[in-house]
């Protein structure tokens, strides 16, 4: 992975036969994945499971394989043009949720349709249709997942806080064990 790309987490629950999916706002209030830079040390998936823990309280299973990527323009600092940034998203599944570590982040939950339409608000018409397309192509995923079929052997893991230590200054742990199956 390269220094500037990202990784996401785009954690998601079945609930009443329905998938909703968490989404997190930004400092500047828009919503989006749990997404940040890779750590040393860490896979991407493992990155992506700490941010999803640090952002929204996550604590579930991810796949280790990424399903999708994006790409997202990041600001530059004082004058410096925007820069294209690749993120690499990693389906969550969400087993309960505990405290976040960022405040103001406000991790909610919604369907694929309200997903999209928070994801196209304040931003142009391609980004809108790409984290369309994200989403679309999670909920695809998610159903061959859930329905167990052939194509679901990849290595999933559970995300939890207790043995690996983040690289984070809060110090707090993160721990991630390899699982079979996702069920629902």
């Amino acid at each position: 992975m390269r220094r500037k790309d990202q990784v996401a987490a785009v954690c998601y629950r079945i609930r009443n036969r329905k998938i909703e999916f968490l989404l997190v706002q930004t400092r500047g209030g828009r919503w989006t994945f749990p997404k940040g830079g890779a750590e040393a040390g860490l896979t991407p998936a493992q990155a992506a499971a700490l941010e999803a823990f640090e952002e929204a309280g996550v604590h579930g299973r991810i796949e280790e394989a990424r399903f999708a990527s994006y790409v997202c323009k990041k600001r530059g600092s004082r004058g410096s043009r925007a820069r294209d940034v690749v993120v690499s998203a990693h389906l969550c599944a969400v087993l309960w949720l505990g405290p976040p570590e960022e405040s103001g982040r406000n991790p909610s939950w919604f369907s694929p349709e309200k997903t999209k339409r928070r994801l196209r608000e304040d931003r142009n018409r391609p980004d809108g249709e790409q984290f369309a397309r994200v989403v679309d192509r999670a909920v695809a995923r998610i159903w061959r997942v859930s329905l167990g079929t052939p194509t679901t052997i990849d290595a999933l893991q559970r995300v939890d806080r207790s043995t690996r230590i983040s690289k984070r200054s809060s110090g707090k742990r993160l721990f991630i064990v390899p699982c079979k199956a996702l069920k629902s």
